[in-house]
């Protein structure tokens, strides 16, 4: 599981098609610090460590994306000099930051305007018609593996619904939201807690 602070931007340092997709990260995480196995969220995505090391490039570590990852996230556009979100999954005792999160994206919501507003930023994002009703004021969203609160929401006629969200200053600087532009793919995770409310509304 995850919460959603990033701790680490890496690159996508080399990307190989072989059955699956294979893809070598560039971080600063220490690779004695990296358990084979490991699960990491790449923006949001978890995927499994299955090497690591340090070269002249620096640290990095090795995953591998199936087919069905491809085709539910944004990962299909990575190419090499990618930057990504990274988080290592909670231990025990860890600080719960952000909110519970589990890597698994629920689908791809896009950026549809970025304004200035003093030190921040505000964003309207559109989430896909199949998780417009799991997005509500004050609720959380998981975008590219960043924890974020949800501000106004508003339904649209065509079932989508557009939410506004208020990036502080060391959000923007500190995650790969300051390199996307309107248009673009964020992989979505919505919160685990709406997810079971939506399931036992929907039994009654």
């Amino acid at each position: 599981m995850f919460t959603g602070i990033v701790t680490d931007i890496g690159r996508v340092a080399d990307l190989r098609v072989e059955g699956d997709t294979v893809l070598t990260i560039a971080t600063a995480y220490a690779p004695d610090s990296i358990d084979l196995g490991a699960s990491i969220a790449c923006s949001g995505v978890c995927l499994t460590v299955t090497e690591r090391g340090a070269n002249e490039g620096g640290n990095w570590f090795r995953v591998a994306a199936s087919a069905e990852t491809l085709s539910k996230t944004t990962l299909s556009g990575w190419q090499v000099g990618s930057r990504i979100n990274l988080e290592r999954a909670l231990r025990l005792g860890d600080e719960l930051g952000g909110h519970l999160m589990l890597g698994h994206v629920d689908g791809i919501a896009r950026l549809v305007s970025v304004t200035p507003e003093g030190d921040s930023h505000r964003l309207v994002v559109q989430a896909p018609a199949d998780l417009a009703r799991y997005v509500a004021p004050k609720g959380s969203v998981c975008l590219d593996g960043i924890s974020l609160t949800l501000n106004a929401v508003e339904d649209r006629p065509d079932g989508t619904a557009h939410f506004g969200i208020n990036i502080v200053g060391h959000t923007w600087t500190h995650t790969t939201l300051a390199d996307r532009r309107p248009g673009d793919g964020l992989n979505m995770e919505i919160d685990v807690l709406a997810r079971y409310v939506a399931r036992l509304t929907a039994r009654d």
